[in-house]
């Protein structure tokens, strides 16, 4: 197992758990990815969500892909835990904005200043399956 599995498997189930901190309370919620790639697993976000403001306060997250197969035997996660940062790249929150430009006629707010882009760019990914349920401190870890 290596990166590239963990960017294969991301890529194929982009819908993932990100789970944050506000201040002593978890908070979980789904966030799509938006690109995985040798430097890192990024998303965009809007800056007025208060999932942003978690993670500018506490970086430190744990995301959790599943393929949310029909046979629960199937069943597959991966999860990823490192520090979020922050990318300042204008090429990238235009890309951002045009992508999300969907949003705008939901909102009826032009959004497109509003993008900013995370990635985790370190840290360690696992997978873990029903099969692992009593070896989850054993399993392989992916060093990124």
């Amino acid at each position: 197992m290596d990166l590239q599995d963990c960017i294969k498997f991301a890529t194929e189930h982009p819908i993932c758990f990100v789970a944050t901190a506000d201040r002593d309370q978890p908070r979980v919620r789904a966030l799509g990815l938006w690109f995985a790639n040798e430097e890192g697993f990024y998303f965009s976000i809007l800056s007025p969500k208060q999932v942003c403001r978690q993670l500018k306060t506490n970086p430190k997250v744990e995301v959790c892909f599943y393929n949310n197969p029909s046979d629960l035997m199937q069943a597959k996660q991966m999860r990823v835990a490192g520090k979020l940062e922050l990318v300042v790249d204008h090429d990238l929150q235009e890309r951002a904005a045009k992508e999300g430009a969907f949003l705008e006629e939901l909102t009826g707010k032009p959004l497109g200043h509003l993008w900013e882009v995370f990635r985790i760019h370190s840290g360690e990914a696992w997978f873990f399956t029903l099969a692992d349920t009593l070896r989850e401190l054993e399993l392989e870890r992916v060093q990124f």
